[in-house]
């Protein structure tokens, strides 16, 4: 069986056997889990921030290996979205270094102790904070996430298996190394992050089977990606399939600062899987608020595509189709549509929504607490731009991914949303009569 170090070796290599190459890779991982479970906090701190020096000080590498892949998927024609969520920069590349040394100034988890509840048997039962173990992560495009998901899985214990897009192999390359150098400052196992470092579509399939070794899988990427590896693993999937996110202007709200944050919800960034794909606006404001809202958008370039009802308002607009309503469009085109008060806006958000983010601009606060009560997402917002849905902004210092399941972890996930818990049960020679 081929050993960690030699699998560094295989980098530019052809790998022949590509389910022997990832059962290594598992094999290794699974070596490395025990020991990087019991590591102490100011270790993992450390890990992180040689991490993040090594990621400064290796800048213009940094920015020549994303050079190569940004100009390799522009002779592919890929997307604008997709490009965008590849390219690195300056900016970019800091971002990377602090979003680590935050995940490293971060309480430690891993060990922590609820509350000791006394039974009448005389048991003290508590609760604590454990390591999920092997956690594989699968993405495309974003190079960033292989900074990220390495530094949360270290601050939480985990050992982490990577593989990345083949978009992106010279960056996350060049970004593993740094990495590396950091769990070799702080003595931790170089198997602890291991990057896939085959492009072969074969390795996917390999590590969703790799049920021995490996306890969970987060995809981060299209929706397709995501839809495999869900139908296809053979281990717990933490995963959102899209991000159809809604906002709702309510009746009354302030128009000029609701259209701020609809604005910003859907042009901050359109590649994101938090940014806003359908405008829901209260018939009480739309004739107002409507055209104020094409002036915007059509100024920053946005195709605006509205109901029946929009449409006598605004007839020059795009008619709307079926289709609209379900699409996440991660680029600059936006649905509109006209509803007759809060409870039809939920229930729209109810039958096309993810389950990601949505959120409501109001004045009321009893709709506003209604809406937080009965919006069944991920994340709900009030009064705040989509776009705020990232685990850097909820004060994460960086997310593994956004779930939208309901297992134990919800929205971006941090360091705590990749822990579990046991039972830690004390007595005094107990026994039970």
């Amino acid at each position: 069986m081929v050993e960690s170090a030699e699998l560094v070796q295989q980098n530019h290599q052809v790998i022949e056997d590509v389910p022997a190459y990832v059962r290594a890779l598992g094999k290794s991982a699974r070596a490395a889990a025990s020991s990087l479970s019991i590591a102490s906090t100011a270790q993992k701190s450390l890990a992180l921030n040689a991490m993040a020096d090594a990621i400064l000080k290796a800048e213009s590498v940094l920015l020549a290996a994303n050079a190569q892949d940004v100009a390799t998927a522009t002779e592919k024609g890929i997307d604008a979205a997709l490009l965008d969520r590849l390219e690195l920069t300056s900016q970019r590349i800091a971002s990377m270094a602090k979003g680590l040394r935050d995940v490293a100034a971060q309480s430690d988890p891993v060990g922590a102790l609820s509350e000791t509840n006394r039974q009448p048997s005389g048991l003290e039962i508590a609760r604590m904070r454990v390591p999920l173990g092997v956690i594989g992560v699968i993405y495309e495009s974003r190079p960033n996430v292989t900074a990220d998901a390495a530094g949360l899985c270290i601050k939480s214990g985990n050992v982490v298996i990577l593989r990345g897009g083949s978009e992106a192999v010279h960056s996350n390359r060049a970004i593993a190394d740094c990495v590396r150098q950091g769990l070799l400052a702080a003595q931790l196992p170089e198997s602890a992050v291991q990057l896939v470092q085959t492009t072969d579509r074969a390795a996917v399939g390999a590590l969703l089977e790799l049920d021995e070794y490996v306890d969970v899988i987060i995809p981060r990427g299209g929706k397709g990606l995501v839809q495999r590896i869900s139908e296809q693993a053979r281990v717990p999937v933490i995963k959102h399939l899209d991000g159809i996110c809604h906002v709702f202007i309510d009746e009354g709200a302030d128009r000029a600062r609701a259209l701020a944050v609809a604005v910003n919800s859907k042009t901050y960034r359109y590649g994101i899987c938090g940014s806003m794909e359908t405008l829901l606006l209260h018939e009480g404001e739309s004739r107002l608020m409507l055209p104020a809202l094409m002036d915007a958008f059509t100024k920053l370039g946005v195709e605006l595509r509205g109901c029946d009802l929009c449409l006598q308002i605004a007839p020059d607009m795009i008619a709307a189709t079926q289709t609209d309503w379900e699409t996440e469009y991660l680029g600059p085109i936006l649905s509109i549509r006209i509803m007759a008060d809060i409870d039809a806006a939920m229930a729209h958000i109810a039958h096309y929504g993810s389950s990601h983010t949505d959120a409501i601009v109001t004045e009321n606060m009893a709709r506003a607490r209604q809406f937080v009560r009965q919006v069944d997402s991920a994340s709900v917002l009030v009064n705040a731009a989509t776009c705020f849905a990232d685990g850097a902004e909820y004060g994460l210092g960086a997310e593994i991914g956004i779930s939208t399941n309901r297992m134990h972890v919800r929205g971006p996930v941090g360091v705590l949303g990749l822990t579990c818990e046991k039972y830690v049960v004390t007595g005094d020679y107990t026994t039970r009569g």
